[in-house]
């Protein structure tokens, strides 16, 4: 059976056969930059939900 450092290692041999040793740098950091992007957008997306709170908090207290 095959483990995860096997599987990882066939992987990075088939990602070098497809895309050749040139290209394996810029794919490696399109795929890092994607990434970074979708884990700031969705901290983002909490951060405007926290604060969404907050605002309907803050126009409550007026109508006091």
């Amino acid at each position: 059976m095959l483990g995860t450092p096997e599987i990882m290692l066939i992987a990075l041999a088939v990602l070098l056969l497809i895309f050749g040793p040139n290209q394996l740098p810029k794919l490696g950091s399109a795929i890092g930059k994607t990434m970074k992007n979708v884990r700031e957008g969705m901290e983002s997306d909490s951060d405007d939900e926290e604060s969404d709170g907050e605002e309907e908090d803050a126009d409550a207290a007026p109508a006091k």
